[in-house]
C-alpha cells in the first residue's frame, strides 16, 4: 500500500509539474517548512507569477552591494549584520548580530506588495544556510509557504579547491544584478 501512495504521489507531482530541490542533508539549511528549490526553481517561480511571490536576498546589504544580487529579488532584509567595532579571533572575522526586526521588515514587505503569510515567500542567502535559518524565524511567526533556495546565490563549495563554484544562483547562469537599488533597502534603511 505504502509503495502505490508513493508511486502515485511521484505520479502526481510529476504531471502537475511541482518539483522541488530534496531536503538538504545539512542541518542549517532544513526548515521547518521543508519547502526547498533549487535556483532554477526559484527564478522559475517569481517568473511565473511575479506579483503573487516575494523574493527576499538575506545577506548584508554589504554582500549584495559589492557581490550582486539575483535580478529579480523584491528586497533585501539581513538575517545578520556585521558589526565592525566586534572583531571575532575564533571566526577570523568581523563579529554579527542577528536582525531583531526580520519578522516586522517581512511583514512590511509583504504589506508592499499586497500579500500575506499565506502567499508564496523565496528567501536567499549565499550557500542556503541563513535562508533556512531565516524561513525558521518566520514558519514561527506564522508564515506558511516559506521557500528556501538551497545552494543559495554562490552555491557549496568544491571540495578540491574551497571556492563555490558547485552550484548556486550565479553558477546556475541565471539573471544576476550588480546594479545598486536602494528599493532593495527600503525596509532596513534609516528613515
Amino acid at each position: 500500500m505504502t509503495k502505490i501512495l508513493l508511486s502515485l504521489t511521484a505520479t502526481a507531482v510529476l504531471a502537475t509539474g511541482l518539483m522541488a530541490a530534496d531536503e538538504p542533508v545539512k542541518k542549517k539549511k532544513q526548515t521547518v517548512l521543508k519547502l526547498y528549490l533549487t535556483p532554477k526553481e526559484a527564478y522559475d517561480m517569481k517568473e511565473k507569477d511575479p506579483k503573487k511571490v516575494l523574493f527576499v536576498d538575506v545577506r548584508t546589504p554589504e554582500e549584495l552591494y559589492f557581490v550582486g544580487h539575483a535580478a529579480d529579488i523584491d528586497y533585501n532584509i539581513p538575517f545578520k549584520y556585521v558589526d565592525y567595532n566586534k572583531f571575532n579571533k575564533k571566526m577570523k572575522g568581523f563579529a554579527s548580530h542577528k536582525n531583531d526586526k526580520l519578522v516586522e521588515e517581512f511583514d512590511a514587505a509583504l504589506k508592499d506588495k499586497g500579500l500575506t503569510k499565506n502567499d508564496k515567500v523565496i528567501v536567499i542567502c549565499r550557500s542556503g544556510d541563513r535562508s533556512g535559518m531565516t524561513t525558521n524565524v518566520l514558519a514561527k511567526a506564522g508564515y506558511k509557504n516559506v521557500y528556501t533556495v538551497v545552494t543559495g546565490t554562490e552555491g557549496d563549495k568544491d571540495k578540491t579547491t574551497g571556492k563555490r563554484t558547485v552550484n548556486g544562483w550565479k553558477n546556475d547562469k541565471l539573471p544576476w544584478n550588480y546594479k545598486f537599488n536602494p528599493e532593495y533597502f527600503k525596509f532596513i534603511m534609516p528613515k
